[in-house]
């Protein structure tokens, strides 16, 4: 056959091409070979039959992971428009055997390059992570700026017409240029490229003393010039003498376009599978087609587009492709048409365009019967009794965890997040934030695959891999605040064998602990978890024992360890003083085994730090404004403290300080000064006398006290400053007028809200008795 004539047929290609696709079929089918041999890793072999099974569906990837140490991984992906996929579709069409012949993952993995882990080789492409890009000198000594618009012209937009009838034509043309750049540039800076010729040269001799020479070659065109070489068998074998090994797994993952992406890293990567995606497919008029799918998303998402927006798309597309000399509109040509008619000149949308279409979501699918760890398939059937479905697209659940679908989820989603495996964060609910509802933010990564086969160590199920897991973590843990953050995780992954084990550790650690900080940094993630027992059914009364010793531990610590403090350093005890405040008030709560004296031993350790001249400013600030929210302290003893803080006896900087703590934090200390004129006056004179030379040194801490105020209760401050309530007092503030400020209810201004409150609640025309008293 005369495809064969001077050997093994080598198709060079570009990965993940869909023009060199196209190609590959056509010769294919014209040589019709004995053997296909396709660059890969031979230990994938026995898994190239899974890629005729009707689940299969790509993007798929080869994955080789170390057996004893999982996480040392590499990735082959495969698009259906990469030739080596259409390769190995085309040989299970025909009957016709396909090898893999890459250097094997057993050598890839022992060399743990972590720049390789995700090609599994040093050039996974035409354009790989090599010294140059083979495909960038093509570019440039053609005239083009753009490498990808280069290889659009020349391969994508002419098919076979442009090179004639022979289906060989473009692998010549493409392994004369290559065999140039090799020439010139060598292995392209990257010796190990040197170590994986000479083993495909060896699998191909291999080959043709099987099958005679009717054996085809699918590889990177980098390749080809140096597998056309004459080396001795000697010599190849020579190069790959000593090589380090490791024993390696290989199995089939689902893959994403996202992940094929250069953008993600991959050194073979590509700018825009999802637009490669859809020139492949599209049987005719591919630049209509891709009109037509912008304008639906475009729709989808509310925005106005016409067929006539389309039309006049695709006409500017091939106008501009006229004006540039290309022969068809390529992405440059079909984004700018996009922008101008479509987006109406805005990269917002576009920006949607480029996530969605020109880029992708799409992840593939593999066959159960692919090779997996006992975990792995544990939680496929997790996902599918659960109805879970994993999806590339970041998207939002909201559970209920009083239904059992939902809370199953839950436990599922903790569990994995407790692995390692993040497949799910939570996120802040927009409905309920009471502990029977949950949000999450999902999104399915292909890497997770390798994270799951990492965490099979710990267990065969993800129950028992997860109980497993938090017992070392809570050994191994270093920090107090680490393991009751382990406690919570466990309650809420609903491990109960972990359970026993982290309160032991954690009641060890507690005991041996004296720092107040350690203390107060690890009892709000404890007592969080004291409130999942009624929504999940958890007994936590073993942990309502040590949350109350810890409690009472930093009661007894605190007052001394706020002594003494530099700014820095009181800041940060400042908000270990706000954790424990509100770890407080859940501990406390009426109901619950520690109700009783919790709260009110606390509100004592407050009141000494509001006392003492040693402790700073801004924790006597906050103990004041901790005690008046409670309602332990008068607004009148209040306003008695902040006056001796104020008064002109103590440094502009305490006094500062002291502000910071009673209003500052984003604790709602801007509406106490709107409300309480009292208080906004004192801090009003104060600051207004406070001397020149000890201006600068407050400001920047009352711009960072009033700055955490929203723009509303800003703007309300400074209106009642200009105005002056504060300065002259209530009484007088009463007598000028100002409204908000009279002594009682204005019963004026509030009857004249009665008609529209009578339209709100459905009354129709409002009477005076209906709302009677309304006012008061």
């Amino acid at each position: 056959m005369t495809a064969f004539t001077a050997g093994p047929l080598l198709l060079g290609v570009r990965h993940h091409g869909p023009g060199s696709a196209r190609a590959v079929r056509a010769a294919l089918e014209a040589a019709t070979p004995e053997v296909v041999l396709i660059e890969g890793p031979p230990e994938a072999d026995a898994l190239i039959p899974l890629a005729a099974e009707k689940d299969m569906r790509p993007p798929v990837a080869l994955l080789a992971h170390v057996v004893d140490e999982p996480g040392r991984s590499a990735f082959w992906p495969l698009a259906e428009f990469s030739p080596e996929w259409v390769a190995i579709r085309w040989t299970l069409e025909h009957g016709v055997p396909a090898r893999f012949i890459d250097l094997p993952a057993t050598h890839t993995l022992a060399w743990g390059n972590e720049e390789e882990k995700e090609t599994g080789a040093a050039d996974r492409s035409v354009d790989a992570d090599v010294r140059i890009d083979p495909l960038a000198v093509l570019a440039e000594t053609a005239g083009y700026d753009d490498p990808e618009r280069w290889w659009e012209d020349v391969v994508e937009h002419r098919g076979g017409a442009g090179i004639g009838a022979d289906p060989f034509a473009p692998f010549t043309a493409l392994e004369e240029a290559m065999a140039a750049l090799r020439e010139v540039y060598g292995a392209g800076g990257h010796d190990r490229d040197l170590l994986r010729e000479a083993y495909m040269r060896l699998q191909m001799r291999a080959a043709q003393r099987e099958f005679g020479d009717e054996v085809a070659v699918v590889c990177g065109a980098w390749h080809v010039p140096a597998l056309r070489q004459k080396r001795t068998v000697a010599a190849d074998r020579a190069l790959l003498k000593g090589l380090p090994k490791v024993k390696a797994d290989m199995t089939w993952v689902p893959w994403t376009h996202r992940r094929l992406s250069r953008v993600s890293g991959y050194g073979a990567g590509i700018d825009s599978p999802g637009w490669y995606g859809h020139l492949f497919a599209a049987p005719d008029r591919p630049v209509e087609r891709w009109m037509t799918k912008v304008a639906r998303l475009l729709r989808d998402e509310d925005r106005m587009v016409s067929s006539a927006h389309v039309i006049e798309a695709v006409r500017l597309a091939d106008t501009l492709a006229a004006m540039r000399g290309r022969p068809l509109p390529g992405l440059t040509e079909t984004t700018d048409a996009v922008r101008a008619v479509m987006c109406e000149g805005s990269d917002v949308p576009l920006g949607l365009v480029h996530d969605r279409l020109v880029v992708g979501d799409v992840l593939g699918e593999v066959p159960q019967s692919a090779p997996a760890v006992p975990l792995q398939r544990d939680l496929a059937r997790a996902q599918k009794r659960l109805r879970l479905k994993p999806e590339p697209m970041e998207r939002e659940l909201e559970l209920d965890l009083r239904g059992e679908t939902d809370a199953g989820r839950s436990r599922l989603l903790h569990r994995l997040r407790l692995l390692g495996i993040a497949w799910g964060e939570p996120t802040a609910s927009r409905g309920s934030t009471g502990t029977f509802r949950e949000t999450w933010r999902l999104r399915w990564e292909p890497e997770l695959s390798v994270r799951v086969a990492e965490a099979g160590v710990w267990g065969t199920t993800v129950l028992s891999a997860a109980t497993g897991k938090a017992e070392a973590d809570a050994v191994a843990a270093h920090a107090l605040a680490d393991v009751t953050a382990l406690a919570e995780r466990c309650l809420l992954a609903e491990l109960p064998d972990a359970l026993p084990v982290v309160m032991r550790v954690l009641a060890d650690r507690a005991a041996l602990d004296a720092d107040v900080g350690h203390l107060a940094q690890a009892l709000p993630a404890l007592v969080r978890s004291l409130r999942y027992g009624d929504v999940r059914g958890t007994d936590t009364h073993a942990l309502t024992d040590v949350a109350v010793g810890l409690a009472e531990r930093i009661f007894v610590g605190l007052p001394p360890a706020c002594a003494a403090l530099d700014a820095e350093a009181a800041e940060h005890m400042r908000r270990h003083v706000d954790a424990v405040h509100g770890a407080v008030g859940l501990l406390g709560e009426p109901g619950t085994a520690a109700s009783g004296g919790v709260r009110e031993r606390w509100h004592s350790v407050l009141r000494v730090l509001s006392g003492r001249d040693t402790v700073p400013g801004v924790i006597r600030g906050r103990a004041v404004r901790l005690l008046l929210d409670d309602g332990e302290l008068e607004q009148d003893e209040a306003a008695r403290l902040m006056g001796l803080v104020l008064s002109p006896g103590t440094e502009p900087g305490d006094a500062a300080a002291w502000i910071e703590g009673f209003v500052g934090g984003g604790s709602g200390g801007g509406m106490l000064l709107v409300h309480d004129e009292r208080l906004l006056g004192l801090v009003d004179a104060w600051l207004t006398g406070v001397p020149a030379e000890a201006f600068t040194d407050v400001l920047p801490l009352l711009r960072r006290t009033f700055s955490a105020y929203e723009a509303g209760v800003r703007r309300t401050l400074g209106e009642l400053v200009r105005r002056g309530p504060g300065a002259r007092g209530s009484a007088e503030a009463a007598a000028s007028g100002i409204p908000g400020f009279a002594p009682d209810l204005d019963l004026g201004r509030a009857d004249a809200v009665l008609p529209v409150l009578s339209l709100l609640l459905g009354l129709g025309e409002a009477h005076d008795d209906d709302f009677a008293g309304v006012a008061r």
